[in-house]
């Protein structure tokens, strides 16, 4: 007869190989982040910005079997729990890809075509600009901060 430590020792090891114990791990991370985060603090909504950056994020995490780390981001941000599309995530992004940029995720992809522009884009540089409006309570920090300096002159 097996002791109960061979038991939880052969349990352990089935679930590691299955896939499944960091699965039950990341999941309990996830619930515990849930019922310690400040419930009555409420978040900002998820903008479409966001969504879409954290989806890149999300892919990028479950390609490199960060899934622990993808538990926590789907829970903290209140990310869907399925993932977008991709052709909808590419579409978003006006990204046309080939067939061997599927294999990877979009974020390498987008990476890799600012890091291998060619000679003579080098000179360009891209200009960035934000993309949404400022969330209120950034509005109300930089009107406090125009306010101080103004004080100050």
């Amino acid at each position: 007869m097996a002791t109960t430590t061979e038991l939880k020792l052969a349990l352990k090891e089935t679930l590691e190989s299955r896939g499944v114990l960091g699965q039950l791990k990341a999941r309990i991370r996830a619930e515990v982040f849930n019922a310690l985060d400040d419930q009555n603090e409420a978040r900002p909504p998820l903008s479409h910005e966001n969504l879409l950056i954290n989806e890149l994020i999300r892919e990028y995490l479950d390609f490199n079997k960060y899934r622990y780390t993808a538990s926590v981001l789907t829970v903290e941000s209140g990310q869907p729990e399925l993932p977008l599309d991709r052709q909808f995530l590419a579409n978003e992004l006006n990204v046309v890809e080939d067939a061997s940029a599927r294999s990877v995720p979009l974020l390498y992809s987008l990476l890799g075509h600012f890091l291998n522009s060619g000679p003579g884009d080098k000179g360009t540089r891209l200009l960035l600009r934000r993309a949404a409006a400022p969330l209120a309570s950034e509005k109300n920090n930089f009107s406090s901060r125009e306010g101080n300096r103004a004080g100050e002159l």
